[in-house]
Formats: C-alpha cells, structure tokens, sequence
C-alpha cells in the first residue's frame, strides 16, 4: 500500500516521536520550516513537539496521540519525524495500526525512526520512509542530494537510479553549520558482485534488531537490505549486529545488501568491511556493495520500505534502481 504523492499546497506534520523537537535550535527549525514551505507545502507541528522530560523526550501518550492525531486529521498529508534519539520503540504496541491502514500517508524519517517505519510496514503494509527528519531540512549547506532524492520518493510518480552524490561530508552540521569540509566521492564500494531483485527492507541496523522477536518485525524473505549504522556502531558492534540479523529464520530469503557509508568516529575500514562480509556465509552469491549515500553521513537519499529495488553489480561497477 502506497501514501498518495505529495504535492504544492499539502499539509505536512512535524512530530517528536523519539526525541523531543526543543533540541533542534530556533534558527535551524527556521530554515527547515522554510525550505519545506518553498517546497510548496504547509508546515503544521505536533501538540507536545516541543515538550520534554530529564531524558529530552516525552511521555508515551502524548507522543502517540501526535502520532495518532497526525494520521486521523484529513488535512495531514505527511509525517515527519523531527529528529531521532533511543526511544522510539517504546511506542510500538500502543500505536493504532488500524486507524494508519484506513489513513494511509507518507510517515518519515531514519535512525532511531526505523522503529517505527518497520512496524507500521509489517502491521500495515504501508511504504514508510527512511529519509530526513524535519531538522535535516535546517542543514544550511549541502543539502542540494538530499533534498532531490526527497522530491523523487515523495512527489515524483516514477522510479529512479540511486546515483552517488559527487561529494560526502560526515561533519557535526548542526554545530559546525559554516565550516564543514566535503569530501569527493568515489562511488559503492563494491564487496560482492551478482544481480538480484527484491523488496526494500532496512533502515538502523541496530533499531532494526530491537524488534527481532516481536510481531512488529517484517519479514527477511525476498529483500534487499539496506542498512546503516551511526559513530556509536564500530567494527566489532556492527558485526555482531548483522550476523543477529542472518540469523533470523527466513534470513535465507535476503536477495542483496545496501549498505550506508560509516561515519568516520565507527572505526570502520574498507579492510574491515570486507572481512566482516567475508565471514557471512549467509551471504554468500548474493551482491553486497558498501558507501551507499544512506545513513547517517550527508548527503543521503529517501528509501521507500516496501518498494521493488534491483541492483546489478559487474565488473567493479554498481547500479541501483528504485522502481515506482
């Protein structure tokens, strides 16, 4: 099930579903507000988006309630997370799935967001969205990747090949928003080589495997995986990590695996990338290509969970596309 396309004039809800929106600063809310209404859209926020706890987040209720209130109202065409945190999947079982299936929109944003895109995927079978948050939007520079591979997912009815930025920053943006340093792009790095075709699963590798176990986590049969993990993941994390993803029962169903550039504070190599695949023999035959512009490194692309992704990877060279 697919949320209609966005389009000028559509209402666009800003809640704070993980961490609360009162740590995106004054000025960076600012432009991000700016950047979505020169889009053409309306931007409206949840009641309790600015309210926080000791943990800067929020009760549960009134995050669901702007969850739920965000998806009944009809004028809401879509749902942006405002940034992400911990604690999104403290909501998971209180959340009306019935009420997002006979409200289907688009619902989006990544890292600890992926919690809840995945759930409502299996519970709905509505495409959810692994992009930016509102904050992304407040970013002053190089946001120009972003915010195309934005409008292609969103508003644009056809597919579209997930091409490489020409550059790559891993800077703390929202600190540093004047001085970032931009680095050239070499493309995917390509691990194992093969073609396949399958339905996009991913998001948070490390939010992904907290819902293993429960009725909130989609199945591994006939995907490819897209997955990343943030400076908190290093080489030896990530590894375990990802062999608790294989060994999921119908992990033998994976088609490929996408994965996202590391910020540089993981720790992680080309050389350890390439051993840590290298023990997988779960994946063996399949195609796994790295440094993917998914994740938390800038610029990124929308993934939509849910669609039809192919790859083909030959001859060191790597194509993905994104079908509508």
């Amino acid at each position: 099930m697919k949320p209609s396309r966005l389009k000028s004039g559509d209402e666009i809800r800003v809640i704070a579903p993980s961490r609360s929106l009162a740590i995106v600063k004054g000025e960076q809310r600012r432009l991000a507000e700016e950047r979505l209404v020169g889009l053409g859209f309306k931007v409206t926020y949840g009641k309790t988006a600015l309210v926080h706890d000791d943990f800067f987040s929020n009760s549960i209720e009134d995050r669901v309630e702007d969850l739920h209130d965000a998806f009944r109202n009809p004028s809401v065409k879509a749902i942006l997370a405002g940034v992400g945190g911990y604690n999104a999947n403290q909501l998971l079982q209180y959340i009306d799935y019935d009420l997002i299936k006979k409200n289907p929109k688009v619902l989006m944003g990544y890292s600890d967001i992926t919690a809840i895109g995945l759930a409502i995927y299996q519970k709905t079978g509505l495409t959810t969205y692994s992009g930016p948050d509102f904050s992304t939007f407040g970013m002053k520079t190089g946001l120009d990747y972003t915010m195309d591979y934005f409008k292609k997912a969103v508003l644009m009815d056809d597919g579209f090949d997930l091409e490489q930025s020409e550059t790559w920053s891993d800077d703390s943006w929202h600190l540093e928003q004047e001085d970032r340093s931009f680095h050239p792009n070499s493309g995917y790095m390509v691990i194992q080589e093969g073609e396949a075709a399958g339905t996009i699963l991913g998001g948070n590798l490390c939010t992904i495997n907290l819902l293993q176990g429960t009725e909130y986590m989609p199945s591994l049969r006939d995907r490819i995986l897209f997955i990343e993990d943030d400076e908190e993941s290093h080489p030896f994390s990530f590894d375990r990590d990802l062999q608790s993803l294989l060994q999921l029962p119908d992990a033998d169903g994976i088609k490929g695996v996408i994965i996202g550039r590391f910020q540089k504070d993981s720790g992680m190599t080309p050389y350890a990338l390439q051993q840590i695949i290298a023990t997988k023999r779960e994946l063996n035959g399949i195609p796994v290509i790295a440094n993917a512009n998914f994740g938390h490194v800038h610029p990124f692309a929308t993934i939509p969970m849910g669609e039809i992704v192919k790859m083909t990877v030959r001859n060191g060279n790597a194509k993905v596309t994104i079908l509508s």
